[in-house]
């Protein structure tokens, strides 16, 4: 390819990364099959090799080549797609066609003839047919992916080979729209104390996290442009990841076993929750459980300890901890750090950015519930409506013998205890609950202490978007839908 040719696809990518970025902050939401504005990106110069595995597979090039720039090539692939034939190949087209945001009308052809279905060019469609079939990957798939991506960031490639083991379909990872940490993380961030934090009102939404002794306030103005923070909390390394897309935020202890696991926004998603990644191994990691899904930390049981993190106010929590820290405004980036600007218009409606295979309408998508599993219960999940919560300040429930509390304040933050045998009724919103033989408890973000010193501790609960929720665990429990 000539220097000018080059040159032309460098600048494709950085328009798109560009438009991507805007569309991702100004949150102006988007069909989630929206990529690439160019043709450029896709513009592969090879050879198509010979079908694989006895044929039954066309090869992993023939997809790339489906969007070449010459008639020749791109003919010569879908023949080769068309002849050696197999559900596998429905995962590779769709892909590609991202980030051409279309479907040729040959594409639209072979998969309409192949699969005796007819969704012409609405690849929504033809998402959601193939998520709802049985997982049968074509063999390349990985591969497939890597030379695809490589484009956008030659970082990519490390995510993807055939031989690395996941416990997620492949066919489900698409590209967020952003390099790998092109949303940037805060590592070791700046803090102020709560006098110093003049820029904050108090209706402004924090997420507050108290591990011995130790409060900080992490903001979701802050965190919406950043969607992941490290940092050493009571002596604790932990990583708060916010999926702004999901809604949720998860705290996590770094350490598993004693090795500390360096985390980073990978640049993709899987349905619609960010995956993580780690430094050493890049390897992905799901946002929601906390474990690696795709690469070699796979299968080896690490899985990080959830910490527990509560949705409130910057004026309650400050109430509440006055001794507490919270993030400045100098976190080495230039944004708009101003209150319900990033993500503006994705957050004001129902609408979703990029596509889930479930659905379910007892809720909005966007409604928030408060989220709970326990690894140790193979009970379904649970999912508690917090409209409901607002309603019923004091409820009891439980995922198998897991039994729990959920407190929820006159602001509507939710905080979740394990009750043991013991029964509550009342609680004063404040700092006082009620057992139903007319015990008094201190309630604080650690536990709930009784007069003779017993301590019931809190549980690990995340808020989230229901539709994120559900997409992820399908067989959840939902409460107050």
């Amino acid at each position: 390819m000539s220097r000018s040719g080059y040159v032309t696809i460098a600048v494709a990518v950085v328009l798109w990364i560009g438009v991507v970025a805007w569309s991702r902050f100004s949150q102006v939401p988007t069909p989630d099959d929206e990529t690439s504005p160019t043709a450029t990106l896709m513009q592969y110069t090879m050879e198509l090799p010979e079908p694989i595995d006895g044929g039954e597979y066309p090869a992993a090039e023939a997809f790339l080549l489906l969007n070449a720039r010459d008639q020749a090539s791109r003919l010569a692939a879908a023949n080769q797609i068309e002849k050696h034939w197999h559900i596998a190949n429905v995962a590779p087209i769709l892909e590609g066609s991202r980030l051409m945001q279309r479907l040729s009308s040959r594409q639209i052809q072979i998969l309409e003839e192949r699969t005796g279905t007819s969704f012409g060019g609405d690849t929504h469609q033809w998402y959601d047919y193939l998520w709802n079939q049985p997982y049968e990957p074509h063999p390349h798939l990985a591969s497939f992916k890597s030379a695809l991506y490589a484009r956008i960031d030659p970082r990519f490639v490390e995510y993807f080979d055939d031989k690395r083991p996941a416990t997620i379909r492949l066919d489900e990872i698409l590209w967020g729209g952003v390099v790998r940490d092109g949303i940037p993380p805060l590592k070791n961030p700046e803090m102020l104390s709560a006098q110093q934090a003049d820029y904050l009102e108090d209706s402004n939404v924090v997420f507050g996290i108290s591990i011995n002794g130790d409060a900080r306030a992490y903001p979701k103005r802050i965190l919406a442009w950043h969607e992941m923070f490290k940092d050493t909390v009571g002596g604790i390394s932990i990583n708060g990841a916010y999926c702004t897309l999901c809604g949720s935020m998860i705290v996590y202890d770094t350490k598993f076993n004693g090795v500390h696991h360096e985390l980073g926004t990978s640049g993709f998603l899987y349905r619609s929750n960010k995956l993580m990644y780690d430094h050493a191994t890049k390897s992905m990691w799901s946002t929601l459980t906390g474990e690696p899904v795709v690469g070699p930390l796979v299968g080896q049981g690490i899985k990080l300890k959830r910490l527990h993190v509560v949705t409130t106010t910057w004026g309650e929590w400050r109430r509440r901890h006055p001794e507490t820290t919270v993030l400045s405004l100098r976190t080495g980036h230039r944004r708009d750090y101003g209150e319900g600007v990033a993500y503006r218009r994705y957050f004001a409606t129902d609408q979703l950015m990029f596509r889930v295979p479930f659905h379910d309408r007892r809720l909005k998508n966007k409604q928030e519930v408060v989220a709970l599993r326990f690894d140790d219960q193979s009970e379904p999940p649970l999912a508690i409506d917090t409209a409901f919560l607002n309603e019923n300040t004091v409820h009891h429930d439980s995922i198998g013998t897991q039994r729990l509390v959920v407190l929820t304040d006159p602001t509507g933050a939710n905080r979740v205890y394990d009750p043991g045998e013991v029964r509550f009724e009342r609680w004063d919103g404040n700092d006082r609950a009620i057992d139903a033989d007319g015990g008094t408890w201190q309630v604080s973000e650690a536990g709930l202490t009784s007069s003779d010193g017993t301590v019931l501790p809190r549980l690990p609960s995340h808020r989230a978007f229901w539709f994120g929720w559900h997409a992820a665990f399908p067989n959840t429990r939902l409460v107050g839908g």
